[in-house]
């Protein structure tokens, strides 16, 4: 089974400052229930273009992505030079090394903020206990809506029927 999730839900919570708080997450209750049966991947990018609102309930938009923060992962993932890579911790110990050490990591969803940016959406992470590798991609486009209206008409089938997705 293949779970997708922000980041933030996904990686394994203990290797976050949400951790502090007293926080869980998915990921967490994933590798605690099913250690040797589980992958947790995280996606990050430097800059590029997001769908997202600036509130709860507020209208989606396109917006462009600010380039990410001087000593966050994603600035480091930047300065590697390679447009796009996988790091799976397992097999890169001096790289897993090197991510255990708290760093800011960005986390964009539903909400994109730029004018709060260090607020609202960067945390301290140790990436590589987070996850078990990384995916990062330099620049990223927007993701698409599946659906162009923003709300359907009563009683009318979805474009994704019979899938919820």
């Amino acid at each position: 089974m293949v779970e997708w999730e922000h980041n933030s839900h996904l990686g394994d919570a203990r290797g976050t400052e949400a951790a502090l708080r007293g926080q869980l997450n998915v990921g967490q209750l994933v590798r605690q229930a099913h250690p040797d049966d589980c992958c947790l991947l995280g996606f990050t990018t430097y800059t590029g273009t997001v769908t997202a609102a600036d509130d709860w309930g507020g209208p989606v938009m396109r917006k462009a992505v600010r380039p990410a923060l001087v000593d966050s992962v994603e600035d480091m993932f930047h300065q590697v030079y390679e447009k796009e890579f996988l790091l799976p911790f397992n097999r890169t110990p001096l790289a897993a090394d090197t991510l255990r050490k708290a760093r800011l990591e960005w986390a964009i969803g539903v909400i994109y903020r730029p004018e709060t940016e260090r607020q609202s959406h960067y945390f301290r992470a140790r990436m590589s206990d987070q996850f078990d590798g990384v995916i990062h991609i330099d620049e990223t486009r927007a993701v698409e809506p599946l659906e162009r209206t923003a709300e359907r008409r009563e009683r009318e089938v979805p474009e994704t029927y019979p899938f919820a997705v």
